[in-house]
Parts: structure tokens; sequence; C-alpha cells
């Protein structure tokens, strides 16, 4: 019986793929897999028994992923699970930040029981006049999941679109527009684009990326969307932009206490993935590749360990292994089972970084002696019996 703990609320439509081999347990200490949205796990103490954590959503700020690791605890994430949904709030902030629809919309809210708001209305909207986004250039910096459909998106809307990213995955590549144009290098979209929209992760190469620097490269009056991760702009250079005309506006879905009411800042509530759809997709994929790790030892769309997939085992046993990625593992881990007279007909090995996943299939069944002995093995952070 696997025991599932969730620190948030996780839609139905998730939780209700697990069968009866599963039971949700209300305290953390007692699980054997995590759910998570938004809550923190940096302070709390990892329990013996974990051996997972699904974060339903992209971001996994959240989880002490080193820690994990360590600990031989596999994080996984929903990459393109929400993609949809904050492409679609993307794209409203493309049109709000073109449009001075919220300045006009508190200031109708501010004079509205006005007995003359008609007239008051037609003598006072032309400052909140702005510009169409059709024919505007468009620069996407990071072309993942929700990236891909932005930049479509801004295409169909009939924008000049240019893209970013020399990490870009095949997959994603293929569902790229030909209409989008790439670009070598950030400098280009900075000095070219109107509108700018990023969608990469909050690393040490990206942390700051908007700061006075880059503004200075910018066109005047440029519109800057962050609905990746506060982090990505420097707040106190923003606002200098902001000031001097450089940045026309900046929308963003992170607000703090140095943005927020700010002239030419929109703050949205961190809305971006708040739709039924998103919430129910997260939690379907999460839900899923827990439980094909727990039941099978498969990894998929993990931020600490390797993807691996063995499929369902058709052996006698398997053995899931987490371990550091360092020399002789794995001649460690076979002449063990040489050593007890076991054959391995199937297996595989995969790295990422620091650490590295093992799956062996064997032809006689798993015993909790074998185990133990590969445990003794130096490096080695944790093991499973699969089957």
């Amino acid at each position: 019986m696997f025991k599932i703990n969730c620190l948030n609320k996780i839609a139905n439509v998730g939780l209700d793929l697990f069968t009866d081999q599963y039971e949700l347990v209300d305290q953390f200490n007692d699980a054997n897999a995590v759910l998570v949205r938004s809550s923190s796990i940096h302070d709390l103490e990892l329990p013996p028994s974990l051996e997972a954590i699904a974060r339903a959503g992209a971001g996994v700020n959240n989880i002490p992923l080193d820690k994990c690791a360590e600990g031989g605890v596999v994080v996984f994430n929903t990459p393109g699970a929400n993609a949809n949904g904050v492409k679609e709030m993307v794209i409203a902030a493309l049109i709000i930040s073109a449009r001075n629809i919220v300045g006009g919309v508190n200031w109708v809210d501010s004079c509205g029981q006005d007995p003359e708001v008609a007239k008051l209305v037609e003598k006072n909207k032309s400052k909140f006049a702005g510009t169409e986004i059709k024919g505007k250039k468009l620069g996407v910096i990071g072309l993942g999941a929700t990236g891909v459909l932005v930049a479509n998106a801004a295409v169909k809307l009939e924008m000049e679109v240019y893209g970013h990213d020399p990490f870009i995955s095949v997959d994603a590549a293929w569902k790229l527009s030909k209409f989008i144009k790439p670009t070598k290098s950030l400098e280009e979209i900075f000095r070219e684009c109107d509108f700018i929209t990023v969608h990469v992760p909050s690393i040490d190469s990206t942390k700051g990326m908007f700061n006075k620097e880059t503004f200075a490269i910018m066109k005047d009056g440029v519109k800057i969307l962050n609905f990746s991760r506060d982090s990505l702009v420097v707040d106190e250079d923003i606002i200098e932009a902001l000031k001097s005309g450089k940045v026309g506006r900046y929308v963003t879905d992170f607000p703090n206490p140095k943005v927020c009411g700010i002239e030419g800042v929109i703050t949205i509530p961190h809305l971006g993935a708040s739709t039924c759809e998103a919430e129910d997709n997260c939690a379907i994929m999460a839900v899923r590749q827990l439980m094909d790790y727990l039941e099978n030892g498969n990894i998929k769309n993990s931020v600490n360990y390797p993807n691996c997939d063995m499929g369902i085992c058709t052996q006698a046993g398997r053995i899931a292994i987490n371990h550091r990625n360092v020399p002789n593992m794995l001649s460690q881990f076979t002449s063990t089972f040489a050593k007890e007279n076991i054959n391995i007909p199937d297996m595989i090995n995969k790295s990422k970084g620091q650490y590295a996943y093992t799956v062996l299939d064997f032809e006689s069944p798993s015993t909790p002696e074998l185990a133990n002995k590969i445990r003794e093995i130096d490096g080695v952070l944790n093991v499973r019996i699969i089957k």
C-alpha cells in the first residue's frame, strides 16, 4: 500500500486515478509520496519513507531539490500541463499592455456614480488610448511548452514574432510556426521588439536578466511581460526604466511590495495557470507520473533525476537504485547480482548531473537481503524493490 500526502488541494480528477493500492494520508511524515502545488517544503524534514514528490505545476522553487536528490527522493513537475492557461493570460497581457484597459476601467470605477458619467467618458476616453498589436514585433524568450504556444498565437494575431531559445527541444521545434524568426542572441530581441515576453526558469544564468544594461538596448516604450518568475527582473531597474519612459508598461504575474502601485506596472495575482482545466491537467499528469514511478520504477519529467523508462516489468524481479553519478557504480551492482548467481536480462542506467538512476530486471524474485547488499555500496542513496 502506497501512502500519499497532499500538501495542497489537488483536483479530484487526478486523485481519482489512484487505485486501491494507494491510501491518502493527512501526515507528511507518513507519506511514501507527496503531491504539492504552492506549499513550501524547504523547512520540512523529509521522512525516511518518502520516495517521491510531484509538483502539480512547472515551477519547483518551493522544493529543496538537492536535499531531495541526496535522500534519493525523485521530484517531478508537470511541464506543459498548464501551458494553454498561461498562453491565454499572456495574450490578454499583450492586449492590456498595448491598450490602457486597466487604467480606463479603474478611472470609470472612480467616477461611475456621477450622473454625468457618460459625458465624462466621452470627454476623457482619449487619455486611455493605446496601440494595436497587429504588425508589432514580439520577442518570445524561451520556447518551451508555453513559449511555443504564445509565439504561434501571436503569429495568428498578425504580429511579427522573434523567438530565442538556444536549448529548444526537438519536440518544441516541430511545433513552432515557420513564421517565427529565430534569433541567435537576446540582444537582437532587446533591440528589435516592441513587446517582450519571457518563459524561462529562474536559474543563475537568467536571474536579473532584465536590468539597466539590457533595458538600455531596448526600444523606448517597450512592453515587458513576465509570467515566469519575478527574480528574472531587477525591480529597482525596471522602476527607473518606467519612470524614464524606456519601458512603457510592465505586466507581471508576481506582485511584490517594490512594484505594486508603481505607475506603468500591471500586477496580476499569479493567475497564469489558475484555470480549472490547467489544475485538472496538472493533477492528472502529476498522479500518473507518481504511479508509474512507485509501481514500475519509471521516471518522466523529473527535475533532479534522469528520465528513465523500463516499461512494466515482465521478469521475476526488479530493483531501482538512486545513486551518485560516480565511476564503478554499475559494475558493483552487477557484481552483487553475480555473487548471488542472479542473471540480469535487462537493465538501464541514466545520469543527470551529480545523480544517477539504475533499474535492473532479473530472473528471480527480489528479496530484502539483496536490496540491503546494494544499499551497503558507497554512493547508493536509495534502493526500492519494485517486484
